[in-house]
C-alpha cells in the first residue's frame, strides 16, 4: 500500500512480517462509498516481498534494468542518513525533499609556519584551511581568506598528516567522503573561532601572491561550505567590497586586530576578460551600480549573478598557463590539474538542508551500492522523448519535469534495510522504496488475477509466486514468446496479456506535485528502458497539496479533517464541491468550509426550484423555441456542455464546476428575469434540468442521482446516462446577449446619474427635471470611425489569415505612426488612446475570429435594442424606450435640451448612449 511511510526504528521493532500493519488505519472502504467513489478492490496490492506476487514482479523489473545496462555498481556521492547508515531517499527525509549533492573543489591553503599558540597540538602536522570553491579557474587572482569572527571551527584530522581547518559541519561531510583519519567519524584536535584564524599566513594553490592572509568577513556562511572562503577581488563583487573596507577603514581593522601588512599591499589581480566588464569585472559593476559597503545585500547578489554567468560563459583567462582559453573550457582544466597535484581535494555535501524522519541532519556520503544510470545521455533522450508527447495538462507541470530531467543524475535504488523486494543478483541489499514502484502501474493490470482480490498475494489457488518466471512477465508485458516450460495454462496467460494490452499504455496517471523530482520521473525513465515506445506513458496530471480555510493541515494545531469527519459534517457530495472548488493544476487547493456550508444551500434551493418548475408545467410555454430569450438560453445551456466537456478532460475541476453549475445557473436566472413569473418555455427549461443534472453528476453523484430518478422520473442511474449532446454555440449570439446585458446596466447606471444632477447641461451646466424620468431614448452607432476606424484598418493589414496571427506590435505601433491619425499632434497621446483599444481587439479576433475587425460589430445592435425592448423597460423601470441611430440628423432633436449629452458621451459599437426624459421633456423635444 503506498501513501503511509515508516521509521527505520518502527520497522527495526517488528516481530512478525505483517506486524507493520498495525501502524495502518484500516481501509475504509465504506467511507469511500459513502463518498461516491467508485473502486476496483481486486487491483489492491501490498508493495513488498510480504506480498510474493509483487515481490516476483519487482525482481524481473530489476533484472530487466540491469540486462539492459541500467544499473551498475559504484562509489557515488549520495544523500546520507548516518543514524539510518543508509542513503536517504526522498521519501526517507522529513525535510529536503528533492536537495541533491552539491561538489566543490577543496582548496587547500597551507598554514606557513611558525604556528600560533594556539596550534600547539598541530606541531609535526601539515595544517591547511579547506576552503571550498565553485571556482577553481580564479584562484591565480587570490588576495587573502575570509573566516567568520565569531564562527566555530576545528582542526580536524584528514589522515595521518593532513590536518584541516574547517567547521566541524564540513568535517562530518568529509568523514563520509573517505578523507577522516577515522572514517565516518570526524577527529577533532583543536575547537577554534575565526578571531583565532585572522592573520594566519598561508600558501594557497595557483595564487600569484606567494603569502596571503586570513582575514575577517562579516558576511561568511558556516552553514554552506566550509566557512573558510577563498577572496579573489577580480571578479568577486563580495571580496572586492570587504578587502577595499578594510583597506579604508582603520578602525575595522584595529576592531580585528589586522595588521596594514595583511591588507594593504595586495592589490587586485586580473585573472578573467569578461566582454562587458573588462579584467576587473567586480570594481567595475560596483561602479556602475553604486554599491558602497559590503552590507548591500540585494546589490551584491545581484551583481555577483551577472559578474558569474558572463564571466563564466563568455569570459576568456588572462593569467595563468590557459591564458587565452576560454573560461568554461578551462575550469575543468584547472580543476583536474590541482586534484592531480593534490593541492586540493573533491568535496561535496547537501545543496540545501536535509533532514531524516528520524531527526538527524543528513550528509553526503561515497557510497558503493547499485545506481540506477538516470541523467545518462542516451537513456535521458529517450526520456525527453517520451515527456515531449506527454499530455502534462500545464506548462508549469512541463517546466518542472524538464527541470527535473536537466539535473537528475544515478540514483541508489538499494538499501541496506527496511520494507521491499532483496536485490535479485546481490540480496546484502533491498530495493529501494522509490525504485521498486517505476512500473507498477503494468501491475494493477494483471493483479486481480493472479492475487484474487487478497491484498497479501496469499492466495495460490490459480497461479503460485514461484510459476511467475521472467519469461512469463516477458511473454506478459514484452510481447515474448509462449514461455515453454510454464505451468500456468496458455488461455490464463493469454487473459493476463490480453488485460496488460487493453490498458496500457497508460494514458492517465494522476499524482502529486511533489513527486515530479522522483517517482514521476522514475516512472518514465524506467517505461523507456523496458518498454516498446507504443506502451510509454502518455499523461501525468500532477496536483497540488490542500489546505483548509486557507492555512495548512496539521494535527497539532486541530486544522484537520478526515475524509469520515467531512463527510459526516457536511455531506459527501458537499465536500466534493467545496473539493473541486478548491482549485486546479499545481497551486496548493484550499478547502473552505464556507464553500462546502454554501454548496449545501445551492443545491437545496436548486432541488426546490425543479420542484416548483415540475408542479407548475400547465403554466409553462409550449412548442419549439422561438423568441431572443429562447435562443440565448439554448446557445448557453450548448456552450456549458462544450466547455464543461472540456474542463473535465482537463481534469480542471474548478473550472467545470462554473461552467456547469454556476454559469449554467446564471444563464437560467438570466432567462427566468426576462420572462418574470410566466412565459417561460417548458421544452428549455426540461432540457436545463436534464444538462445541469449530467453535468454537475461527477462533482456531486448523490444529488444528481436522486434528481435524475427521482424529480426528473428517468430510468437507471445518470452516470450512465451519457454526455448531452450539443449543437456548436453561437458566439455571436452569446457576444449579442452580452451586449444587452451590459447595456441595460449600463442604461441603470445612466438613469440614476442623470436623476441626481449630475450631468451637465445648458448655460448653468446643470440638468434639472421636472419629475422622474418614464422615456428613455437610446442612440447607437453601428458603424466605427474616426480613429478607432483607422485602428482596424491596420489591424486588418497586419494580420496573417493563413496562420491566425498578427504582425508583432513593434510592426503594429509603427503602422499607428506612419497613419493619418499618427501624424496628427502628439503620438504619444495618440498611443495611448489607441493601444488599448488595439490590444481588445486583437483578443477578440483570438476568440471570435477575424470578423472582429469589421467596421461594424458581428451583430445588429439596433436589432437586439428593439427585439428586447420589453426586458429593457422592465428592468429599469420605464414606460417608453426608443432605439435611434445616431447616423439619423433629426434623431439628436427628440432628445431636446439634453442633446448636448450627446456630444459629451457619442455613442460608438457596443457602447449606446442613452438619455432619460419625463414627459415634459418628450414634449419639448417634439
Amino acid at each position: 500500500m503506498r501513501g503511509y511511510s515508516l521509521t527505520d526504528e518502527e520497522i527495526a521493532t517488528f516481530q512478525d512480517p505483517v506486524q507493520w500493519l498495525r501502524f495502518f488505519p484500516p481501509l475504509a472502504v465504506e467511507d469511500l462509498k459513502a463518498f461516491g467513489l467508485g473502486v476496483d478492490w481486486r487491483r489492491s496490492f501490498i508493495t513488498t516481498d510480504i506480498n510474493p506476487f509483487f515481490d516476483k514482479f519487482v525482481r524481473w523489473q530489476m533484472r530487466k534494468l540491469k540486462e539492459y545496462g541500467k544499473i551498475v555498481k559504484d562509489l557515488r556521492y549520495t544523500i546520507y542518513s548516518p543514524l539510518y547508515g543508509q542513503p536517504c531517499a526522498d521519501h526517507d527525509r522529513a525535510s529536503g525533499k528533492g536537495v541533491i549533492p552539491q561538489e566543490y573543489t577543496l582548496i587547500k591553503m597551507e598554514v606557513v609556519p611558525p604556528f600560533p599558540d594556539k596550534f600547539e597540538n598541530l606541531k609535526g602536522k601539515k595544517v591547511f584551511l579547506a576552503a571550498a570553491t565553485l571556482r577553481p579557474e580564479t584562484m591565480y587572482g587570490q588576495t587573502n581568506a575570509w573566516v567568520l569572527p565569531d564562527g566555530k571551527y576545528g582542526a580536524f584530522e584528514i589522515n595521518e598528516s593532513d590536518v584541516f581547518i574547517l567547521t566541524e559541519r564540513a568535517a562530518r561531510n568529509l568523514a563520509y567522503q573517505g578523507l577522516s583519519r577515522v572514517p565516518e567519524k570526524p577527529t577533532c584536535l583543536v575547537e577554534l573561532t575565526g578571531e583565532d584564524l585572522i592573520g594566519l599566513p598561508l600558501r594557497s594553490p595557483l595564487s600569484f601572491n606567494e603569502i596571503i592572509y586570513c582575514l575577517p568577513m562579516l558576511s561568511v556562511l558556516t552553514d554552506k561550505g566550509t566557512g573558510i572562503v577563498t577572496s579573489v577581488p577580480s571578479d568577486s563583487p563580495d571580496d572586492f567590497m570587504a578587502l577595499q573596507d578594510l583597506k579604508s577603514k582603520a578602525p575595522f581593522r584595529v576592531k580585528f586586530g589586522v595588521k596594514d601588512e595583511w591588507v594593504l599591499p595586495f592589490e587586485v589581480i586580473p585573472i578573467i576578460n569578461h566582454p562587458e566588464f573588462g579584467d576587473k569585472s567586480a570594481e567595475k559593476i560596483r561602479t556602475d551600480m553604486k554599491i558602497k559597503s559590503q552590507n548591500e545585500r540585494e546589490k551584491l547578489d545581484a551583481a555577483k549573478k551577472v559578474i558569474y554567468k558572463g564571466g563564466f560563459y563568455e569570459g576568456t583567462m588572462i593569467a595563468g598557463e590557459h591564458a587565452g582559453t576560454r573560461v568554461q573550457d578551462a575550469k575543468s582544466l584547472i580543476r583536474a590539474k590541482l586534484l592531480e597535484d593534490k593541492l586540493a581535494v573533491v568535496y561535496s555535501e547537501p545543496k540545501k538542508k536535509v533532514m531524516s524522519r528520524s531527526g538527524d541532519e543528513c550528509v553526503v556520503a561515497l557510497t558503493d551500492q547499485w545506481y540506477l544510470t538516470y541523467g545518462e545521455s542516451s537513456w535521458k533522450k529517450y526520456a525527453e522523448e517520451c515527456l515531449q508527447k506527454m499530455n502534462l495538462y500545464s506548462d508549469k507541470t512541463r517546466d518542472r519535469f524538464e527541470y527535473t530531467l536537466s539535473w537528475l543524475n544515478p540514483w541508489a535504488c538499494s538499501r541496506s534495510f527496511g520494507l521491499g523486494t532483496r536485490i535479485p543478483w546481490d540480496e546484502e541489499f533491498l530495493v529501494e522504496s522509490l525504485s521498486d514502484s517505476t512500473i507498477y502501474m503494468a501491475y494493477y493490470t494483471v493483479c486481480h488475477l493472479l492475487q484474487k482480490g487478497e491484498l497479501f498475494g496469499a492466495d495460490t489457488s490459480s497461479v503460485k509466486p514461484e510459476q511467475l518466471t521472467d519469461d512469463v512477465w516477458d511473454y506478459l508485458f514484452l510481447e515474448g514468446r509462449e514461455p515453454k516450460h510454464s505451468d500456468i495454462s496458455l488461455d490464463l496467460l493469454k487473459k493476463l496479456r490480453k488485460e496488460f494490452e487493453y490498458w496500457y499504455p497508460l494514458d492517465l496517471r494522476v499524482s502529486g506535485k511533489d513527486l515530479i523530482q522522483n517517482h514521476l520521473t522514475f516512472c518514465i525513465y524506467n517505461h523507456t528502458a523496458i518498454f516498446p515506445e507504443k506502451h510509454w506513458p502518455r499523461g501525468f496530471r500532477c496536483n497540488g497539496h490542500i489546505m483548509l480555510n486557507s492555512e495548512k493541515m496539521s494535527k497539532s494545531t486541530g486544522n484537520f479533517r478526515t475524509l469520515k469527519q467531512a463527510i459526516e459534517e457536511f455531506s459527501a457530495d458537499a465536500v466534493r464541491f467545496a473539493l473541486a472548488d478548491a482549485g486546479d493544476g499545481m497551486d496548493d487547493a484550499n478547502f473552505e468550509f464556507a464553500t462546502a456550508n454554501a454548496a449545501i444551500l445551492l443545491l437545496t434551493k436548486e432541488r426546490i426550484w425543479m420542484e416548483e418548475v415540475l408542479a407548475a408545467e400547465s403554466s409553462l410555454r409550449v412548442g419549439p423555441p422561438s423568441t431572443y430569450a429562447d435562443r440565448v438560453f439554448a446557445n448557453e445551456m450548448n456552450f456549458a456542455i462544450k466547455m464543461t466537456e472540456k474542463n473535465y478532460g482537463d481534469y480542471m475541476f474548478r473550472k467545470a464546476l462554473k461552467s456547469g453549475f454556476y454559469d449554467l445557473q446564471a444563464a437560467r436566472d438570466e432567462y427566468r428575469v426576462f420572462y418574470g413569473s410566466s412565459g417561460m418555455n417548458r421544452d428549455l427549461l426540461w432540457r436545463f434540468m436534464d444538462i445541469q443534472t449530467r453535468l454537475i453528476a461527477p462533482i456531486c453523484p448523490h444529488y444528481s442521482e436522486y434528481v435524475w430518478r427521482k424529480l426528473l422520473n428517468e430510468e437507471g442511474f445518470v452516470i450512465k446516462a451519457g454526455w448531452p449532446e450539443a449543437e456548436n454555440p453561437d458566439l455571436t449570439l452569446q457576444k449579442a446577449n452580452r451586449y444587452l446585458q451590459d447595456s441595460i446596466t449600463n442604461f441603470r447606471k445612466n438613469l440614476t446619474k442623470q436623476s441626481s444632477g449630475g450631468s451637465k447641461k445648458g448655460s448653468n451646466n446643470k440638468v434639472t427635471t421636472h419629475s422622474k424620468p418614464t422615456i428613455c431614448l437610446v442612440y447607437v452607432n453601428e458603424q466605427y470611425d474616426g480613429w478607432r476606424k483607422e485602428c482596424l484598418n491596420i489591424l486588418r493589414d497586419k494580420f496573417d489569415s493563413a496562420n491566425s496571427k498578427f504582425a508583432p506590435d513593434k510592426e503594429i505601433l509603427q503602422a499607428l505612426l506612419e497613419s493619418a491619425i499618427g501624424q496628427e499632434g502628439d503620438f504619444k497621446k495618440t498611443q495611448k488612446l489607441c493601444m488599448p483599444f488595439l490590444s481588445f481587439k486583437k483578443d477578440e479576433v483570438m476568440q471570435l475570429g477575424v470578423q472582429a475587425l469589421d467596421l461594424k460589430l458581428p451583430f445588429g445592435e439596433i436589432e437586439v435594442l428593439k427585439e428586447n425592448l420589453e426586458l429593457i423597460k422592465r428592468q429599469i423601470g420605464l414606460e417608453q424606450v426608443e432605439v435611434l441611430s445616431a447616423a439619423d440628423p433629426d434623431a439628436a432633436i427628440k432628445a431636446g435640451r439634453y442633446a448636448s449629452l450627446l456630444k459629451q458621451s457619442p455613442p460608438s459599437p457596443g457602447s449606446p448612449t442613452s438619455i432619460f426624459l419625463t414627459k415634459e421633456d418628450a414634449i419639448e423635444g417634439l
